[in-house]
């Protein structure tokens, strides 16, 4: 593939990314932005999209087309680890009456592959399909410690942030996979309480991590109840991977 190809490829692949992650159907205008492809650019790849049914147009407004949708379909009905977590998420939702959240890496970033929101009405969620910096939060800060160590080290070196305050982060993701779980407050979502404790396949290899949330109003007194829920939440489906 060459240069200029395989460059195409890429920023089709970010609009793709884009749309995919929006809640909304988005117009040009908002893609421009979203993506910081110029107005040519961007029809050019909507073109392509549009012609292989990844993105549909509606009244000057684009979404995810028919074979994306076809290809989140197959990913839900094939992953084994979607699969593996599902009944136990479910009642780890219901034990605890709180949002139960299926993440994993992506590159650089994390990704929300299955999401069990709670029935109370004050509640918290991360949408499924949802991604954000692999850096901070409860599912980030687990993720990262139980990466393998090159990888962990590659994501701290491309923050760019000095090197004492990589040191503190470096100290912190080995203290989180000595304890072998994360507990965060108000990192990402302000108000919101997590905990995070890996899934782990054969090997130990990291798959994902099972992650629970709840308002900060909500947890004062049962953090600990709630943070062994998870654990054991994460430690039975990792088991159902081996």
């Amino acid at each position: 593939m060459t240069p200029e190809a395989s460059a195409h490829n890429d920023r089709a692949l970010l609009v793709l990314s884009v749309l995919a992650q929006s809640k909304a159907a988005m117009s040009a205008a908002e893609l421009m932005q979203a993506t910081g492809l110029s107005q040519s650019t961007l029809y050019r790849q909507i073109a392509t999209l549009r012609r292989w049914g990844f993105v549909m147009e509606a009244e000057g407004r684009y979404s995810p087309g028919p074979v994306s949708v076809q290809l989140a379909t197959g990913f839900d009905g094939n992953s084994d680890l979607v699969m593996a977590a599902r009944a136990d998420m479910r009642a780890l939702a219901q034990q605890s009456r709180e949002s139960v959240a299926l993440i994993t890496a992506v590159n650089d970033r994390v990704v929300c592959l299955e999401m069990i929101d709670s029935e109370q009405s004050l509640r918290c969620s991360f949408d499924r399909g949802r991604s954000v910096p692999a850096r901070d939060g409860a599912s980030a800060k687990c993720l990262l410690a139980h990466m393998p160590t090159d990888q962990r080290d590659a994501l701290l070196d491309a923050f760019g942030e000095s090197p004492e305050r990589r040191a503190q982060r470096a100290a912190e993701l080995d203290a989180i996979r000595e304890a072998g779980h994360a507990v965060t407050h108000g990192e990402v979502d302000a108000g919101v309480w997590g905990a995070s404790a890996p899934v782990l396949a054969s090997g130990r290899r990291l798959r994902g991590a099972i992650t629970l949330m709840a308002p900060l109003t909500r947890v004062e007194g049962m953090e600990a109840a709630l943070l062994h829920m998870t654990v054991v939440t994460a430690a039975r489906i990792s088991r159902a991977l081996q």
